[in-house]
């Protein structure tokens, strides 16, 4: 009985070993494989600042710009969409922001977790200012602030195509198309 003791002590002894040096190397592939997914950034951006994007003067390409929020059901239906018209047209001339009107609060938390789920890689920026009606107005006049809010802008600056609510993603695709002179066999989605 005194020999079955250590034997068995040994016998544990060696199976926490072995399970640890197996376990290790499947949670440092986890953990490596977590560190490399990218992080999204959104920057917060001011009246200035959104009004320079728009104009087109640093950057002579077409814009879209999507006005969304996390708390906005359409919006969040509508972000798949944007997302693939996105990778879909970058390539051929198209620049995308997403500008998010959730509270400040949310720049480092909610806005930046939804985007990352979305897999979004477009500029992301929330909208920081006092007043988010005067840009509001400033950037369409017939615009209430309803979201969603997308704005298709030609190299020049000049708005091209714009709508509210849930966007109609063959329309938009559409009116890029036009507008960079391409085209992409489109798909009801």
């Amino acid at each position: 009985m005194t020999l079955a003791r250590p034997f068995v002590l040994v016998s544990i002894s060696l199976s926490i070993i072995l399970l640890t040096n197996f376990a290790a190397p499947a949670q440092s592939r986890k953990r490596k494989s977590g560190a490399a997914k990218p992080s999204v950034v959104v920057r917060p951006i001011d009246a200035p600042s959104l009004t320079s994007i728009l104009k087109r003067e640093s950057a002579p390409r077409p814009l879209l710009v999507n006005f969304w929020a996390t708390w906005c059901d359409p919006c969040r239906e509508e972000f798949p969409d944007l997302v693939k018209i996105d990778k879909q047209f970058r390539s051929q001339g198209l620049d995308m922001i997403s500008v998010s009107l959730d509270d400040l609060a949310e720049i480092k938390t909610g806005v930046p977790k939804f985007l990352g789920e979305m897999r979004a890689t477009m500029p992301a920026y929330l909208l920081n200012v006092r007043d988010p009606d005067q840009i509001i107005s400033a950037i369409d006049p017939r615009w209430s602030g309803a979201l969603p809010a997308t704005f298709l802008y030609d190299a020049q600056g000049k708005v091209v195509f714009k709508h509210f609510g849930r966007i109609k993603p063959l329309e938009l695709r559409a009116a890029i198309e036009k507008l960079v002179g391409s085209k992409i066999v489109m798909s009801n989605k």
